[in-house]
C-alpha cells in the first residue's frame, strides 16, 4: 500500500507584530477583553510590500530545503488561500516557477481557514492513486487585506502568515487518513461583503475593500460541535482511541474552542500544539504553522501520531491523522 509521508516543514511569519495593547490605540478593546475571548496577546501582519504570495514562497522554500528534495521533484503543488495575490493567475501558478518547480500541477483551494486541510487531502489522493510521488503542500493567507480594523469582533483575532510542508510516497505509514466536509447553510455566520460576480458595492464601510463579517458566538458553537464529530470520525476510520493520539495540531481560530477539543479528546494542554496566543488566526496557514513550529523546536518526533483539524467559513471542515 501506497502512503503519503511527510518529509519535510516550512513556514514563514511576517515581520511585523501588532500587540492587543496596539489595537487599544485603535478601537474600544483592551488587552485583557481579546485575551479572555480568544487567547491572543499577538499577531502577524504584513507590509504593504508583502502578500500572500511573498510569504508563501519562503514557507515553501523552507519546506523543500527541509524534505532534502531538489525542487525540479516535485509532482504537484497544492495550495490552500483565501486571499490570493490575484483572481487569476492562482497563487501557486505565481509561485511555480520562482519555487523552481516543473510544468507540473498548480492550483488554489479556497475553503476558507480549512483551505490547508482541503490541499492536504487532495495531495494525499494524488500520491496514494501513484499519479504523484512529491507533492508540495501550502497554506497561506493576509487576512489583515480583508479585516476592517475599525471593528473589534473581527480586528482582534485576524493575521497574516504561511506554512508548507513537502510529501513523498512511502511504504511506510504516513497520512493515514483525511476527511473534509462542508454545509453551506451557516454561510451568514462567517462570509465577506462582495466578490467579482456579486459585485463591489458593499465595501464602501472597509475604504473600499471587501471585509470579513462574522458572528462569533453562533460560529463558537458549531465549531466545537463540528469538530467533535469529525474528531469522532477520524478516530473511528483508523480503529483508534483517544489515547491512542500523541499530538493534536488543531486550527488556531480561538484559545476557547482549541481547549475544549483538548477536552473532547481528554488530552493534557501539554500535548495541543498553541500559536494563536502569538500568531492570532492565519487561517489555511494556522495548522502548517503550528506544525512546523513543533517539528523545528523537537516536540513532535518521528513515530508520533498526529491529529490535525481545522473549521472555517462556508462552514467547512476537515482532518487528517498523520503518523509523523
Amino acid at each position: 500500500m501506497i502512503y503519503s509521508k511527510i518529509i519535510g516543514t516550512g513556514s514563514c511569519l511576517p515581520d511585523k507584530i501588532v500587540t492587543n495593547h496596539d489595537l487599544e490605540k485603535m478601537m474600544d478593546t483592551s488587552d485583557q477583553w481579546i485575551r479572555e475571548r480568544t487567547g491572543i496577546r499577538e499577531r502577524r501582519v504584513v507590509e504593504d510590500n508583502e502578500t500572500t504570495g511573498t510569504l508563501a514562497e519562503q514557507a515553501c522554500l523552507r519546506a523543500i530545503e527541509s524534505a532534502g528534495v531538489d525542487p525540479a521533484e516535485i509532482d504537484l503543488f497544492v495550495m490552500g488561500t483565501t486571499t490570493p495575490d490575484l483572481v487569476f493567475p492562482s497563487t501557486a501558478c505565481l509561485l511555480q516557477k520562482k519555487l523552481g518547480l516543473p510544468d507540473c500541477g498548480a492550483m488554489d483551494i479556497n475553503a476558507a481557514c480549512s483551505g490547508f486541510m482541503y490541499a492536504l487531502s487532495v495531495a494525499d489522493k494524488f500520491v496514494r492513486t501513484g499519479d504523484a510521488k512529491k507533492v508540495l503542500v501550502c497554506g497561506a493567507e493576509t487576512l489583515s487585506k480583508i479585516t476592517n480594523w475599525n471593528k473589534r469582533d473581527t480586528a482582534v483575532l485576524f493575521a497574516d502568515g504561511a506554512g508548507a510542508l513537502v510529501l513523498e510516497a512511502s511504504e511506510e505509514p504516513g497520512i493515514l487518513s483525511t476527511h473534509i466536509h462542508a454545509n453551506g447553510d451557516y454561510v451568514d455566520l462567517l462570509t465577506t461583503n462582495a466578490g467579482v460576480s456579486v459585485g463591489w458595492e458593499a465595501v464602501s464601510e472597509n475604504d473600499g475593500k471587501p471585509e470579513i463579517q462574522m458572528r462569533g458566538n453562533e460560529v463558537f458553537k458549531v465549531a466545537v460541535r463540528t469538530l467533535g464529530r469529525i474528531v469522532e470520525e477520524t478516530l473511528g476510520a483508523n480503529d483508534l482511541q483517544k489515547s491512542d493520539l500523541d499530538w493534536l495540531i488543531p486550527h488556531q481560530a480561538n484559545l476557547r474552542i482549541i481547549t475544549a477539543m483538548a477536552k473532547k479528546l481528554e488530552m493534557d494542554m501539554d500535548h495541543v500544539v498553541v500559536t494563536v496566543d502569538r500568531h492570532g488566526n492565519t487561517s489555511a496557514a494556522s495548522v502548517p504553522l503550528a506544525l512546523d513550529e513543533a517539528v523545528r523546536d523537537g516536540r513532535i518526533k518521528r513515530g508520533d501520531l498526529l491529529l490535525l483539524e481545522a473549521f472555517g467559513g462556508g462552514f467547512t471542515w476537515g482532518s487528517a491523522l498523520i503518523r509523523y
